[in-house]
């Protein structure tokens, strides 16, 4: 059984037993005011339980049902302050202080302890001020505390008290879960990251693994053609391992040919592509391929960094030589920028 109707059962129960002692009266129900006065109770424990939020800002949804709307609970704080003069205006003035007479008494404090736990104790609190104040008028404080206010009071002070924990409780649970499902995703994250290096350095590997099985066999006497070869493997297996994002065939097959005119290749990543899709990524391998196979310079240097504007820097210099200044060493420079994300 859920809590929720676990806290129904007890408050119609409630309801019922304090509607019983309102109906049952010495005189017999000749007069038809203990039954408007019996139905205004029944109306009020029904509003303070069933009336639910409407249109704005929801919570979640767990808590959204829990919460009693303010204007709702205006209104059933108003109804348990005209219940007690209701009573008292159809009871002998020799019976005020008779059980059949008190009922409102803790009728009023079961109401009050529903809107208390429907997160509203203030107003919860103001009617139990209005309750204390019309029975003491009539009964005398002394009397009203003795017939029942006092438990009234207690049982809204619970229901206070249970909020409190419950909340914390909900949001302990909350907070746990959000930390849970953190944790899931940065273990994701990790593992699709382990995938990535081990794909790239079985790539790499499946790249320079015959060139140096060659070199081993050969002693190091190569070819020339071979230590182009050679070369060109140590730049690929450099740049899998530093290159990460950046790379994908037409990088490469731009890369290689740089190499093979004779240019210093080097590739950085530093983990400002990390937050990019797979259209924005394919944006940026493109206009990088393009750009590497415009140019002539002799070395080219290739970084990525978290930067909010600039995704990808290339720098190209030329071979060097005397007589050159810095600005006159400058072939290439070309940011991409950092393509729109939703």
């Amino acid at each position: 059984m859920k809590v929720r109707r676990v806290f129904d059962v007890i408050a119609w129960s409630l309801t019922a037993y304090f509607a019983v002692r309102g109906l049952v009266r010495p005189e017999g129900n000749g007069s038809v005011l203990p039954v408007v006065a019996v139905l205004l109770y029944v109306a009020l424990t029904a509003a303070a339980l069933y009336v639910e939020p409407r249109g704005g800002a929801r919570r979640t949804r767990e808590r959204a049902g829990s919460v009693l709307p303010r204007w709702a609970a205006v209104i059933v704080v108003a109804g348990c302050a005209a219940l007690p003069p209701v009573v008292m205006f159809y009871t002998p003035a020799d019976q005020q202080q008779a059980s059949h007479a008190t009922w409102y008494l803790g009728a009023v404090g079961a109401v009050l302890t529903i809107v208390c736990a429907r997160h509203r104790p203030i107003h919860a609190w103001v009617g139990i001020g209005v309750l204390a104040f019309v029975s003491s008028l009539r009964l005398g404080l002394v009397e009203a505390l003795a017939a029942g206010l006092v438990g009234s009071a207690v049982w809204v002070a619970i229901a206070q008290l249970l909020m409190v924990f419950t909340d914390r409780a909900y949001r302990d649970t909350a907070r746990l879960a959000e930390l849970q499902q953190a944790t899931s995703a940065w273990q994701a994250s990790q593992d699709v990251r382990r995938q990535e290096r081990r794909r790239r350095v079985q790539y790499a590997l499946a790249v320079a693994g015959p060139v140096l099985s060659r070199v081993i066999a050969a002693e190091g006497v190569l070819t020339d053609e071979e230590r182009t070869q050679a070369r060109l493997a140590e730049g690929r297996l450099r740049d899998e391992l530093r290159g990460a994002r950046l790379l994908d065939d037409d990088v490469r097959e731009a890369i290689n040919a740089s190499r093979l005119r004779g240019a210093t290749v080097t590739v950085f990543d530093e983990g400002g592509l990390d937050d990019l899709d797979t259209e924005a990524l394919d944006a940026v391998r493109h206009e990088l391929a393009q750009t590497l196979r415009a140019t002539d310079a002799a070395r080219l240097i290739i970084r990525t960094a978290p930067d909010p504007r600039v995704a990808v820097t290339i720098v190209g210099r030329s071979a060097g030589g005397e007589g050159l200044t810095e600005e006159d060493d400058l072939l290439l420079w070309h940011e991409i920028v950092r393509p729109l994300t939703d």
